[in-house]
């Protein structure tokens, strides 16, 4: 009974201790005398651990307390410097007042004069940026970024030295406007390659090379050759004034500083224009073209007729290489037939010359009316490509409905440049063949006349 109740016992405080006891316990005891042993070393080293770790948690509390104290101490001496700093800043605040004040009180006019200097300065910038001559004097804008700069600040004023510098870039820029200088300059081609080439500076208006007007980038500050350049007088001018030695030379000046000469490469040159037309605008000018050939080719017919005619007039024998001729000819195979056989023979012999007279007339005629309504289709179909781009894009961009609008106005004006040489040119060629008509028809009557006098 004694040993069962040491075996409940034992159990109990093995379960206290630890499962990792136990299973020593069961694994290395003998006896009961070694269990109870090792259950008494457990309790032993349970103790001691538990002493350390009281001793470890009183000192780690001591180090907080002096941590704490430590951070307060701190913070209270953050708030004094605090307080001192803001102090000192409240006094600093209040001798910058002062110190402005007296510098105001001591300035007197000169404040005016500077605030004066520093906006000339800024326009001066500003212009010089924007001048052909910062392609020779690249280095001003640096003097004006550092006077800018100077002005602006509240430490240091401006001397004497940078009022006559500022004075004396004014009175160069003066100078240079009113002549031309030739220097180098790297320049980019139409093609965009890069050369360096000599340039001629015309006043503070236009650059011009041996290639023609260039183009002055201010944002950049490049040169460029102008992809299209003005008309052949302009640009003969232009020669003239670049390959010139001295004396004076006529030359076309861009006003506006590049912004007209910017233009012609926008500007769309007559093929451009005629292409906007599309397959319309072609059909008029083929139309157009085959008209004048024809009007042409009629012209010099009935000219020559005309003049073989009139030949033919100051001769008293008929010759067949003209109408009247032919006509004559008539009369003279028909002499000694009555009147009546006479009218009829002569008004054959002319009705024979009428077509030869007349043809192609009618297609010049037809041409004249067929060019505008076929400019009238240009117009319609460029109108509807114009509504179908708003359709599909809204109204918001002009540039989109450029197109059709561009088609409409061309094909119309083809059309009427189409058509109103037509009805001239038809004007001029019926009128040479009605000419020609008349006198064969007086001369018919004549001869009727003459046949039936003699006849009665």
């Amino acid at each position: 009974m004694k040993r069962i109740t040491v075996i409940i016992v034992a159990g109990l405080l093995s379960l206290s201790t630890g499962v990792t006891y136990a299973q020593q316990a069961d694994a290395d005891a003998a006896s009961m005398s070694d269990l109870l042993e090792l259950i008494r070393q457990g309790q032993a080293r349970d103790s001691q651990e538990a002493r350390q770790r009281e001793s470890r948690f009183t000192q780690e509390r001591n180090q907080q307390q002096n941590l704490l104290n430590q951070a307060r101490a701190e913070r209270t001496r953050q708030e004094n410097e605090s307080a001192r700093l803001e102090q000192s800043f409240e006094e600093n605040q209040q001798r910058i007042i002062t110190a402005r004040q007296q510098l105001d009180e001591r300035l007197g006019a000169l404040k005016e004069l500077f605030g004066v200097l520093q906006t000339v300065s800024g326009d001066t910038q500003g212009r010089f940026n924007g001048s052909l001559t910062n392609l020779q004097y690249p280095d001003r804008a640096t003097f004006l970024v550092q006077l800018g700069s100077k002005m602006a600040s509240a430490t240091e004023l401006a001397q004497i030295e940078d009022i006559e510098q500022l004075w004396f870039m004014l009175q160069q820029e003066i100078t240079l406007s009113g002549t031309n200088q030739r220097f180098n300059q790297l320049v980019t081609r139409a093609d965009g390659t890069q050369e360096e080439m000599e340039v001629v500076r015309v006043g503070t208006l236009n650059l011009i090379a041996d290639v023609g007007y260039l183009e002055h980038d201010a944002g950049e500050g490049s040169v460029s050759e102008l992809l299209r350049q003005p008309d052949s007088r302009f640009k003969s001018s232009a020669s003239n004034l670049f390959n010139a030695e001295s004396g004076y030379s006529n030359f076309g000046i861009d006003v506006t500083r590049g912004g007209i000469l910017g233009l012609l490469v926008e500007t769309p040159t007559l093929g451009e224009k005629i292409d906007q037309g599309g397959i319309v605008g072609y059909s008029i000018l083929a139309l157009g073209a085959v008209g004048l050939l024809i009007a042409i080719w009629r012209f010099m017919g009935l000219s020559s007729a005309s003049n073989k005619v009139r030949q033919q007039l100051k001769r008293d024998t008929a010759s067949t290489d003209n109408p009247l001729g032919r006509v004559l000819a008539a009369y003279e195979s028909n002499r000694n037939a009555d009147t009546e056989t006479i009218e009829l023979k002569l008004s054959e012999a002319a009705l024979k010359e009428m077509p030869g007279l007349t043809k192609g007339l009618l297609f010049i005629k037809v041409i004249s009316v067929v060019a505008p309504l076929m400019g009238l289709l240009g117009t319609v179909t460029g109108m509807i490509k114009t509504f179908q781009v708003i359709t599909l894009y809204g109204a918001g961009d002009p540039k989109m409905m450029a197109g059709g609008i561009s088609q409409a106005l061309v094909t119309t004006v083809l059309g009427l440049v189409v058509a109103i040489p037509m009805v001239l040119l038809h004007t001029i060629v019926s009128g040479q063949s009605r000419k020609i008509v008349n006198i064969l028809q007086s001369q018919s009557a004549g001869l009727i006349a003459q046949h039936s006098e003699k006849s009665g």
